[in-house]
């Protein structure tokens, strides 16, 4: 019998003051797992070569798009069981960014490297998936960009773990760049039109160069919101900014327009909304630098148009003498 080494003082203090979790709340991490096991689901489905499926006759990349907008219903739903059972906890603060990480960074991930490589993988219609030891630096380069969203999410993640450790309303209003799930949402919505657009509207014969085209434009979408999650670009919590208390009549019927065309262009208006939500940052901040720029000037401004009208007094004025 092997003789184990002395436990230090040290490691002996560290040990008695570790943690324990007795119990956790049943209904938030249920939901939370269901939201890993989307994004599980998601990548297994996005690994596959394009091609119909046996749910409902979706394309393989169409089931994992789902997929990932599932999750994202998951992932709203766990933080509200949360606050409505009054059982947020730390446990639960790690379990769903790590679920986040899954669902909404590596599927994307994958989504983009099997759409891409479908259609740049060198052949017709290459079934393998494009990585750092592909024959062509395209292929190479397009690793690097899946790599680099989910290397952004990550930290898109933990920094958002540390610095927001209030669960309060007041909190959550605004974002400090791209939440992950927005960026996720970009990604698959895109890649649900591309789909749609093939298999619906083209019924499988798309007009000249639009495969490599559309394949083409995932990739810089891809980079454009990796970096808007990394950035301190302002982004406003949807439902906490606007949809919770009461809201005006004008804004209640304005927030119909986009319901009703998604009606219609379910595929169109998801793509819209959600690639207008990752541009509403630069937009916000663009707004907001040039609205201070203008306030500036017009401060400025007025500060000269009153030392304008100073009069000087002429009995105290100074008097040169010969």
């Amino acid at each position: 019998m092997i003789a184990q080494p002395p436990i230090s003082p040290d490691e002996s203090h560290s040990m008695r003051h570790r943690r324990r979790i007795a119990t956790v709340s049943v209904i938030p991490t249920l939901l939370t797992l269901g939201n890993l096991i989307c994004g599980f689901a998601a990548i297994h489905y996005a690994s596959k070569p394009i091609g119909p499926s046996n749910v409902m006759g979706w394309s393989t990349l169409t089931i994992a798009g789902a997929l990932v907008f599932l999750g994202m219903l998951f992932d709203g739903l766990d933080g509200f069981a949360a606050r409505l059972t009054r059982s947020a906890s730390e446990f639960g603060a790690q379990l769903d960014s790590m679920a986040d990480m899954v669902t909404f960074g590596v599927a994307p991930a994958f989504m983009v490297l099997r759409l891409v490589s479908y259609y740049y993988g060198g052949s017709e219609h290459y079934t393998g998936i494009l990585g750092p030891d592909a024959d062509n630096a395209y292929g190479k380069i397009m690793w690097g960009v899946a790599a680099f969203y989910i290397c952004c999410t990550a930290l898109r993640l933990a920094r958002f773990n540390v610095e927001i450790a209030s669960t309060d309303e007041a909190d959550h209003r605004f974002f400090r760049g791209l939440p992950s799930p927005g960026a996720a949402g970009a990604i698959a919505s895109l890649t649900l039109l591309h789909q749609h657009l093939m298999v619906i509207q083209f019924h499988e014969i798309p007009p000249d160069g639009f495969e490599k085209t559309s394949a083409l434009l995932l990739p810089l979408a891809t980079m454009m919101v990796s970096a808007a999650m990394i950035s301190r670009l302002p982004y406003a919590h949807i439902v906490n900014r606007y949809m919770r208390g009461r809201q005006s009549f004008a804004f209640v019927a304005w927030m119909m327009l986009p319901i009703a065309f998604a009606i219609w262009w379910f595929q169109v208006a998801l793509a819209v909304c959600f690639c207008a939500y990752a541009v509403s940052g630069p937009i916000s901040r663009l707004f907001r630098g040039s609205k201070n720029h203008s306030l500036l000037s017009q401060q400025s401004g007025e500060i000269a148009t009153k030392s304008t009208k100073i009069k000087i007094d002429p009995s105290r004025r100074p008097t040169i003498r010969s």
